[in-house]
């Protein structure tokens, strides 16, 4: 099974909120995840990151690939 860490979209019309998550990369955005790291909400002002960086950490060192997306999210939440 190939691991990949990205976002999972949630929130309502125009409002998105975003979970970031393991999860299978044959699985659909929104479909079933292995593990919950966090969430972004680009909707407030400033944007929020809460991410386990740690457990970002444990995923990539068992060859978990990383977004594009996400890699920028985790490099602002290790700046703060």
């Amino acid at each position: 099974m190939a691991a990949v860490i990205r976002l999972q979209r949630g929130g309502r019309k125009k409002r998105p909120f975003y979970a970031v998550v393991v999860m299978d990369e044959r699985k659909r955005r929104d479909g079933a995840f292995i593990e919950k790291m966090g969430y972004y909400d680009p909707c407030s002002q400033p944007e929020v990151i809460e991410l386990d960086l740690a457990t970002v950490k444990k995923w990539t060192d068992q060859g978990a690939k990383v977004s594009d997306r996400v890699a920028y999210l985790i490099a602002q939440a290790s700046k703060a």
